[in-house]
């Protein structure tokens, strides 16, 4: 397989300059090298504008992980109907990790003593099947936060979860929700879902397949996660988000910091 040092080899030149600042410089290991080839043969002569409109190569260099999606096997995962946030219910499975420190042992403990108070078994089995994954995503001080931390410190880490887990929900945080905070628009609307949505299916056939009921449901579900995370009202008013220090602290542990899923002007 070919290499390349860097970016700039990549962009061969003109586009360099459309790139955000330190981009250009930055380096590839072998597979976001093969990634990054391979948007630039099957997408840059594509007349098609990236998703946002934006140059195909700056756009991996945001979502390197979307263009392998486009490039290969890996889809969206779109299993995020159940339950919503899962803020109340990760109240209660979080103390129980931190202290078996085993996410099957912790799953057979929920299950077994009914801690999430489900009629059915079944209803346990689905909560925890959508649950878990996102509370693997965390680290061990965002648990613990999520286990005895405020109602407020846990919705906002469960939203960072789910964004964690999906990818379009990830996606829609930052190019919808944020974008429209910063530029001053003041609302989100199932209108601008239904473009994000629109312009992520011209490249995801997985989403262009789903029937209009799961459509539908897919959009409910995240509209009432923002709502149930405090970043929107029930009216679709952005809420502005005032992070604590302790979660703002965890959240800027990663590269580029988690603070970019929230309506809020701290980078």
């Amino acid at each position: 397989m070919r290499t390349i040092d860097n970016v700039n080899e990549l962009l061969g030149g003109d586009h360099c300059g459309e790139l955000p600042r330190g981009l250009a410089d930055r380096t590839f290991g072998d597979q976001r090298t093969e990634l990054a080839l391979a948007a630039k043969e099957l997408r840059i002569r594509d007349p098609r504008p990236a998703p946002g409109g934006s140059d195909t190569l700056a756009y991996f260099l945001q979502w390197p992980e979307e263009v392998l999606m486009m490039t290969d096997t890996p889809r969206y995962a779109l299993s995020f109907t159940a339950g919503a946030l899962l803020a109340s219910e990760a109240a209660v499975v979080a103390p129980v990790y931190l202290r078996k420190r085993d996410w099957a042992a912790t799953r057979d403990r929920v299950k077994d003593e009914n801690l999430l108070q489900g009629r059915v078994a079944r209803s346990n089995v689905r909560i925890l099947g959508a649950l878990i994954p996102r509370l693997q995503t965390l680290s061990e001080a965002e648990l613990a936060i999520v286990s005895e931390g405020t109602s407020t410190d846990r919705g906002h880490l469960m939203w960072v979860a789910a964004c964690r887990r999906y990818v379009l929900i990830a996606q829609f945080a930052e190019e919808v929700l944020r974008e429209r905070f910063l530029t001053l628009a003041g609302t989100v609307s199932y209108e601008d879902y239904d473009s994000f949505y629109r312009g992520k299916a011209m490249w995801h056939e997985e989403l262009d397949g789903v029937t209009d009921l799961t459509f539908k449901k897919l959009r409910q579900v995240l509209f009432k996660m923002m709502v149930e995370a405090g970043l929107l009202t029930g009216h679709g008013q952005i809420e502005p988000v005032l992070l604590s220090p302790r979660v703002a602290e965890c959240l800027n542990q990663r590269t580029p910091s988690d603070i970019r899923f929230f309506p809020t002007s701290v980078a």
